[in-house]
């Protein structure tokens, strides 16, 4: 059951990434397995219970350990790594689509603060961060980034687009630039279709007063299905940590179980 958390296959990509443990200056107790908490940490993303109720006899590790060892691999920029290797493998099988790319965002509530965090004006002022996200045609998550809730979505936008890494294609160069973006109605600016069209990228942003989203919907759903996606992880529908890295790595993490299950569907 633990092992299903992490199969064989996602951990052959993951250990190449992990920094190597510094050299113990005293003996003392032996390291933590590496796979062991990593499977801690996505039981805990998945579940979304506290820290410190991690079953440590099935886990074989406290749940303070398994924080420090999130805490460390954040700082090395593992999960991002990780997002940019799946992210290669789907686009050399032709599984990313470029030719449409989705924005949105999704604000979720700060119970204990810390940076990136703001009043959320869709829910009393309570503190809150968002979770702002640029996905393929097919609802693969491209790019990710955390403001606070009182961000507005468009200062996102262009930051989002050059987060993109190159990814690979079955034929001719690596893309990072979609053909097309879709976008609703807070992302309507002429700073931003002016951008988009200078970076090659046709905007398709609904206007106030003229166009209908349901209209553009047809495409910008796969967006709002991945938000739903990452928000199974009960962990990232409360930001609980304070740290402001350490919740970003665990939606950067959330993005990456996405990918992996596109390229392994029995995944789950």
């Amino acid at each position: 059951m633990v092992r299903d958390l992490v199969p064989d296959a996602l951990w052959e990509r993951v250990v190449p990434l992990l920094p190597a443990p510094k050299k113990k200056k005293k003996p003392g107790r032996p390291r933590v397995d590496e796979r062991a908490a990593l499977e801690a940490i996505v039981f805990v993303l998945r579940t979304g219970i506290p820290w410190e109720m991690l079953p440590t006899k099935q886990f074989g590790l406290s749940g303070m350990t398994a924080w420090r060892r999130l805490e460390q691999w954040t700082r090395a920029g593992v999960f991002e790594q990780l997002q940019r290797l799946l992210l290669n493998e789907l686009g050399q099988r032709g599984q990313v689509d470029f030719s449409r790319a989705s924005i949105d965002s999704s604000t979720v509530r700060a119970s204990k603060g810390g940076p990136f965090t703001g009043k959320n004006p869709t829910d009393r002022a309570k503190a809150g961060s968002k979770h702002h996200l640029l996905v393929d045609r097919r609802g693969l998550p491209l790019a990710e980034s955390l403001t606070g809730a009182n961000v507005h979505d468009t200062r996102e936008l262009f930051p989002l687009l050059e987060a993109v890494p190159k990814v690979r294609q079955p034929r001719g160069p690596p893309r990072h630039r979609p053909d097309k973006l879709h976008a609703d109605k807070a992302y309507a600016s002429r700073k931003n279709r002016r951008g988009l069209r200078r970076r090659g990228i046709t905007p398709r942003i609904a206007r106030p007063g003229i166009e209908s989203k349901q209209r553009l919907g047809q495409h910008r759903w796969v967006v709002e299905r991945t938000n739903a996606w990452l928000h199974r992880q009960r962990r990232l529908r409360v930001r609980d940590e304070r740290r402001d890295d350490v919740h970003f790595g665990l939606l950067v993490l959330g993005c990456c179980l996405i990918l992996f299950r596109a390229l392994n569907p029995d995944f789950c």
